[in-house]
């Protein structure tokens, strides 16, 4: 916000009565505040240098709240750039970018998308607002894609769930979508009040007919189901289930000019062994984070264009197993907030603090040291959740 200072004018000689008495009056019905956008100036310089300067002040201190504010209620302070403010109005939940013809806002639907090397390159991870990914049995990891602001006609492979995967998905109130789990998920997964389809079974839970297996991947059949988001979308619509709702994590700011943005241009997450090793690059210029998977480019099966990402987010929880015969995880997703650290990445810089929610029902916490909220970019959001600090580089 831009601050007002009262600037005394110095009567730097004696002056008659009659002179004293009609600069008073000059000078007081022009005003005597000037902006804190005003250049600093001598207060010694020559009258007729005082007088625009205060003229100036008079424009600037028409208006007590003059930092510069759009439709959508972001407000920034035009002499430093800093941009702490949130930004609000008629913006996607998950994405913080301006609703229009392009940008949807609608319910999120969350999809489980497999990470095995047979699987990759991914299809339609590119357009995802938000991916949590989390480690699964045998070191593999898998993400839980969702979407809101822009459909994907192409998502996959999709892949079983597990319950964790199912309470992460949880916090978005959303229609959650996977290909099949084991018999035990089922009943648990079905209590969590949550919007389901399996689309690779009719036996348990209700059923979507909007996946497929492309044989053309040449992988093996686990690795070569896809599912059409538009085609989850009518499905809801016969199945009662409604487009509109959900809830978010994010709250959102406008990005930092390029002088406040940080110098933490490499970040990297270990979930296992190298396979599964994610790397994020950062590009100043475009203020994006471009993802490696391998130690190579993350790549979207579609259009061959490397994923790009607006924050990154490293949540530290517990993670155990195997803790059964199949090699199935355990991964603690609810807690207090002093219960996870959690490292927010965006504009080159990072920021430490917690993150917490206090059931499977509720929106993640994303909060700073001081328990402040986090504000993000506008844009995308990719979460790594990894069992200690020693598995994050940067």
């Amino acid at each position: 916000m831009i601050s007002k200072k009262t600037r005394g004018l110095k009567i730097i000689s004696l002056m008659t009565a009659a002179v004293l008495f009609c600069s008073i009056i000059v000078f007081g019905l022009s005003g005597c505040n000037i902006g804190a956008s005003s250049v600093e100036k001598d207060v010694d310089g020559d009258e007729n240098q005082q007088a625009e300067e205060v003229e100036e002040s008079s424009e600037i201190g028409k208006d007590e709240t003059s930092a510069e504010s759009d439709k959508n209620g972001e407000t920034k302070e035009e002499e430093t750039g800093i941009t702490s403010m949130e930004i609000t109005g008629d913006i996607n939940l998950l994405s913080g970018l301006e609703l229009s013809d392009s940008v949807q806002n609608g319910r999120p639907i969350a999809i489980m998308v497999e990470n095995h090397p047979a699987s990759r390159p991914h299809s339609g991870l590119i357009n995802a607002d938000i991916v949590f990914e989390v480690v699964d049995e045998g070191g593999v990891t898998r993400y839980v894609a969702v979407f809101s602001t822009n459909d994907a006609q192409i998502i996959g492979p999709v892949r079983s769930a597990r319950i964790y995967y199912a309470e992460i998905a949880r916090s978005f109130d959303p229609i959650y979508v996977f290909w099949q789990t084991y018999d035990g998920a089922y009943p648990i997964i079905e209590k969590m009040d949550m919007d389901i389809f399996d689309a690779g079974s009719t036996a348990f839970v209700p059923y979507t007919d909007a996946g497929w297996r492309d044989p053309s991947r040449d992988d093996a059949i686990e690795h070569t189901a896809f599912i059409d988001i538009q085609g989850i979308k009518e499905d809801a619509a016969e199945y009662g289930y409604s487009l509109e709702g959900g809830q978010s994590p994010m709250k959102f700011k406008l990005d930092a000019v390029d002088s406040d943005r940080g110098n933490i241009t490499e970040i990297g997450v270990d979930f296992s062994v190298s396979n599964y090793k994610s790397d994020f690059s950062y590009d100043s210029e475009e203020n994006k984070y471009y993802k490696s998977l391998a130690g190579a480019p993350h790549l979207d099966f579609e259009s061959g264009e490397q994923l790009s990402i607006n924050n990154v987010i490293v949540m530290i929880t517990a993670i155990d197993g195997p803790i059964d015969a199949a090699g199935h995880m355990a991964v603690r997703t609810t807690g207090t907030h002093e219960a996870g650290e959690a490292y927010y990445f965006m504009d080159g810089n990072v920021i430490e603090g917690t993150w917490g929610r206090s059931s499977i029902f509720d929106p993640f916490e994303f909060k700073d040291s001081d328990g402040n909220p986090i504000l993000f970019n506008r844009g995308s959001t990719w979460i790594c959740m990894i069992q200690g600090i020693d598995r994050l580089t940067y």
